[in-house]
């Protein structure tokens, strides 16, 4: 395993629609493996393979008990409610934005063996599943937002919300 670079937003790998996974193989183990590593290094909430530079549909992230999730060729099946939250990215580090996301979805996906499988969540493990997935067609968050925040007017808003600051790991 190992911790790979995280693009940033200039890097046109994250602006580009990854291809589906057809083997399941070591190689993809590998990536699965190395994904998950940089996700817990970085202290994010999830990690798309475009963000490592690899095209695929792959994506690792945190689901509702707090446990890493492996997502391959994933699809979001359903979608119910609305909700309307900060978000970040470790690929826009230090920057922050308010995201109209479902309150509730369902995702069919496969597993790194190629088995499907449903998963899903609320709240904001919705919301990283969404925002994780859309990674996988060349979208960032930032392209739903009116205004992007820095760190210190972010812990200004969460002051104003009288809510403890974010810390700056576990970005969704």
């Amino acid at each position: 395993m190992a911790i790979r670079q995280i693009l940033t937003d200039r890097d046109p790998a994250l602006h580009k629609k990854c291809h589906p996974v057809t083997q399941f193989d070591d190689k993809l183990a590998k990536l699965i493996d190395d994904l998950r590593e940089t996700l817990i290094d970085a202290g994010g909430a999830g990690l798309a393979a475009p963000q490592v530079g690899i095209l695929r549909r792959v994506v690792v992230l945190y689901g509702p008990d707090e446990e890493v999730v492996e997502l391959v060729n994933p699809e979001l099946t359903e979608q119910e409610g609305e909700q309307d939250g900060l978000e970040g990215c470790l690929s826009l580090p230090g920057q922050w934005g308010y995201v109209k996301r479902p309150m509730m979805v369902r995702v069919k996906a496969q597993d790194r063996k190629g088995n499907w499988f449903e998963t899903g969540g609320q709240e904001m493990v919705a919301r990283c599943f969404c925002h994780e997935i859309e990674h996988l067609d060349g979208h960032l968050f930032s392209e739903h937002v009116d205004r992007l925040y820095n760190n210190e007017e972010l812990e200004r808003i969460m002051e104003e919300e009288g809510e403890p600051p974010k810390k700056q790991k576990r970005r969704r």
